[in-house]
């Protein structure tokens, strides 16, 4: 019976690996990239996300005075993100949506120097035809979709179902395989020096150094994909919660606990679409309802991050990165309330709350690199390239078996 699983476990990893494979170097070759992306960002970008303080005192402008300065620039769109967080040579990114494209809204990106209050630039989000200057975020694009929209995106989702089952079936079949009943007959009596299964399972963790360009070929997709299988787990399941959602969101409500979404806006339609944002205000209430949070919660506010506005129900959300955030990079911690009377709607609390969004905030953290500075971007950029070595080596694997079977059928020809 043993014997019989495997050799369906055997098919599983085979055909999953075979279905999945071109995508995985795809993904394995840009997720590499894109663990330096904000480095990356600033070199081949220097004059939209660089600015050099203003010699002296002077001072980074307040970033909502800065926002007639954009609309001005753009008056026919709709402000989407402010940016709160400042950093001394980092140019603020106002994200806003220009026009409707293929039903789909265009993302734009405003560039400002907070010193000078100058627009240095801007981008459509992704458009390569824009040239070096999207390159980056088009990587990003071509990561989770081969930058081809909705559609493939969804695609990538279900590769990354496939993949998450497929690191299941791999480890299981680097265990020792269940000797035969002929096998333990012929074997020495008790008192032998007959291995363990742990010690023939510390096998393949190894990679030999003899034995062939297909032995070593073998150890190599064998024991990487064993030393890197928690990662690879993470970055599968990640993957899934970004692009497929219909799946990971019901699965995870059904085995952890998360937080309540925020509470539905009561006004009518109509005033729904005519409400405009009062940023200053809002920015006030976010503050002070955030301040209440922290309070109740016991958390420590460690820097603004961003306020957003959503037109469709009237809402703000207040971003902080607070010490309940595990990203370094941003803040998730957040407060949901009312744009025309600031009744608070709501929060979410990246970790403490609900083991489920604890969970979904460390998975998405550790896909993106968002912590542990330097070694652990290179350590993500390290999985990335042997995510990619994995499929190229489990097709030469898969390969040279095939090839193997057919020499060995009745009738062959010999080559």
């Amino acid at each position: 019976m043993k014997y019989h699983f495997r050799q369906t476990a055997v098919r599983i990893h085979r055909w999953l690996g075979l279905i999945i494979a071109g995508f995985l170097l795809s993904a394995g070759m840009t997720g590499a990239v894109l663990a330096w992306s904000d480095e990356l960002e600033g070199l081949i970008n220097p004059g939209l996300f660089k600015v050099d303080p203003v010699a002296g005192s002077q001072a980074m402008q307040d970033p909502l005075q800065l926002l007639p300065l954009v609309q001005a620039r753009y008056p026919a769109t709709e402000i989407l993100r402010v940016p709160l967080a400042q950093s001394r040579e980092r140019a603020l990114i106002f994200g806003l949506t220009l026009q409707q494209k293929d039903g789909e809204p265009v993302y734009e990106q405003v560039f400002v120097d907070p010193y000078r209050g100058q627009i240095l630039g801007s981008r459509h989000w992704g458009d390569i035809r824009q040239g070096v200057k999207n390159l980056m975020p088009f990587v990003y694009r071509f990561h989770y979709s081969l930058a081809l929209g909705p559609l493939a995106s969804t695609v990538f989702g279900i590769v990354a179902v496939l993949w998450t089952l497929d690191c299941f079936a791999g480890v299981y079949l680097t265990f020792p395989a269940p000797q035969r009943k002929a096998a333990r007959q012929d074997a020495p009596s008790a008192g032998s020096t007959r291995k363990s299964w742990l010690r023939r399972w510390l096998v393949s963790w190894k990679i030999r150094a003899t034995g062939g360009g297909y032995k070593l070929m073998f150890d190599l997709h064998r024991a990487t994909s064993l030393w890197l299988w928690a990662m690879l787990w993470v970055l599968a399941w990640s993957s899934v919660s970004f692009n497929l959602p219909q799946v990971y969101t019901p699965v995870m409500k059904a085995l952890f606990a998360s937080q309540t979404e925020p509470a539905a806006s009561h006004l009518p339609a109509r005033a729904i679409a005519q409400a405009k944002p009062d940023w200053f205000a809002a920015r006030a209430q976010g503050r002070k309802l955030m301040g209440l949070l922290a309070q109740k919660h016991g958390f420590t506010i460690l820097e603004e991050d961003s306020i957003r506005y959503d037109p469709r129900t009237a809402q703000y959300s207040y971003s902080v990165r607070s010490s309940r955030d595990v990203s370094q990079r941003w803040g998730s911690t957040q407060v949901f309330f009312d744009g025309q009377s600031g009744i608070y709607r709501g929060m979410w609390l990246p970790s403490g709350v609900a083991s489920g969004d604890t969970i979904q905030s460390w998975l998405t953290s550790l896909h993106m690199a968002a912590l542990g500075g330097v070694a652990f971007k290179s350590f993500i950029s390290l999985v990335g390239l042997a995510t990619a070595m994995l499929s190229v080596t489990g097709l030469v694997i898969w390969w040279k078996k095939r090839k193997g079977r057919l020499k060995s059928k009745p009738g062959s020809r010999k080559v």
